[in-house]
């Protein structure tokens, strides 16, 4: 009992020494934990970021169904350019007609062209370039995060007859049509004619604010019309219900080798992506952001620390003979040591808690003025707070283990 009075004493010691200290010297407190505040805004930032840009990945992945996938020509998450050439060199197109014939496979419910593009889009004096077409099938709406807010999705007998339909982005809409009801009007894609179908807004995400003016047309009209290059043409496979991903996978390799034709000792010169590997792919992307993070922040943390040791050592200095004083009167080197440790420990919480609120202020004005949706999740905030005590104790051990084994009789004759 008398022990924990002793230590209870003994930290709360050191924390009212500490705040006399930081009282005392301003100047040279404030520069000491600066280093504490960026490290540990620097940590908070980026895990904000990070988060964000996840979540919203993530809910697009979601959306996308677990058991679906794509086929496509190369594979998109890992593209390496070497001397050998492009990735896709040597392998065929992916074509809607394989997607058709992917389509009537009992495992599969829908197969689903996607083609990404860039077009010119004009409603009377208004003309946009550069604007992101995607060119897909029918049902593409049931996979995107997002609702018609007027007319609706193109149909199947629209896609079989090759007709120009478009969907506009809300966004575009307005700024084609503003007020004007923009169903049934024509626009031009690059100069042909398309009839608005309907009008479609994301849900709000860190694409959604990125990409916010985009069109969607039948892959046939778009082939008709629009004179598109398929050499990074893919299809989205949606598997059924009572089928598992991996039959739906089988079925699909198997129909494509038999349509184009392949031996059994000749590889696919095609690629299956699963959810699961663009998962893993982003993963690894936000590892290395995460690496760097770190050691950014370490590298602040080091030099708060540095400051740290500094302010320590010549607390312990100028506090030497009261340290003498107090051994006199019975402290032992446990208490000196404790007290000592508590007034890092104190000094670097407090340059967290600066960090903590600069980093969330930060945060909050990036999700305000940019389309990534930061916030900050409640571990970085934990692991922050851990990290700046470790740092304190760390940083504060030698100042506090010289403070502990001073002599009493030189302390007390010093001046």
């Amino acid at each position: 009992m008398r022990m924990r009075l002793l230590t209870a004493t003994s930290i709360h010691e050191g924390v009212r020494l500490a705040f006399d200290q930081l009282r005392a010297n301003r100047m040279r407190s404030g520069l000491t934990i600066i280093g504490i505040v960026v490290g540990v805004a620097t940590v908070l930032l980026m895990s904000a970021v990070i988060g964000g840009v996840r979540g919203g990945i993530m809910e697009s992945f979601e959306a996308a169904g677990p058991k679906n996938f794509i086929v496509a020509r190369f594979n998109m998450m890992s593209v390496s350019f070497d001397s050998d050439g492009p990735p896709w060199e040597g392998t065929p197109e992916i074509t809607p007609a394989e997607a058709r014939l992917l389509e009537r496979l009992p495992s599969v419910e829908r197969a689903i062209v996607d083609l990404d593009l860039q077009a010119t889009v004009q409603f009377g004096s208004e003309r946009l370039t550069g604007v992101q077409t995607s060119v897909s099938g029918a049902g593409w709406d049931d996979f995107t995060v997002g609702s018609f807010v007027a007319g609706q999705n193109y149909s199947r007998a629209d896609l079989d007859a090759s007709r120009p339909v478009v969907v506009l982005s809300k966004a575009l809409a307005d700024q084609l049509f503003g007020r004007l009801y923009p169903v049934g009007r024509q626009v031009r894609l690059n100069g042909q004619r398309f009839t608005v179908v309907g009008v479609f807004e994301m849900k709000g995400n860190i694409f959604a604010n990125l990409v916010k003016n985009f069109m969607v047309v039948p892959h046939t009209a778009a082939f008709k019309y629009l004179n598109v290059d398929d050499t990074f043409l893919a299809i989205l496979v949606v598997t059924e219900d009572d089928a598992t991903q991996a039959k739906a996978i089988d079925d699909v390799i198997t129909a494509l080798r038999v349509r184009r034709s392949l031996r059994p000792s000749e590889p696919n010169d095609f690629v299956i992506i699963r959810q699961d590997q663009m998962i893993e792919s982003f993963n690894r992307m936000t590892a290395m952001f995460f690496a760097a993070m770190i050691g950014l922040s370490s590298v602040a943390l080091m030099v708060g620390g540095v400051g740290v040791i500094a302010i320590m050592m010549i607390a312990v200095t100028e506090r030497t003979r009261e340290i003498g004083v107090r051994k006199a009167l019975g402290a032992t080197r446990r208490e000196i040591l404790l007290q000592f440790l508590v007034e890092a420990v104190t000094l670097t919480l407090i340059g967290s808690v600066l960090g903590l609120a600069i980093g969330g202020a930060l945060a909050a004005l990036l999700a305000s003025v940019t389309p990534i949706p930061a916030s900050v999740p409640l571990p970085a905030i934990v692991a922050a707070l851990v990290m700046a005590s470790v740092a304190g104790v760390l940083f504060g051990l030698w100042p506090a283990w010289r403070a502990s084994r001073l002599d009493p009789v030189d302390a007390l004759r010093y001046e």
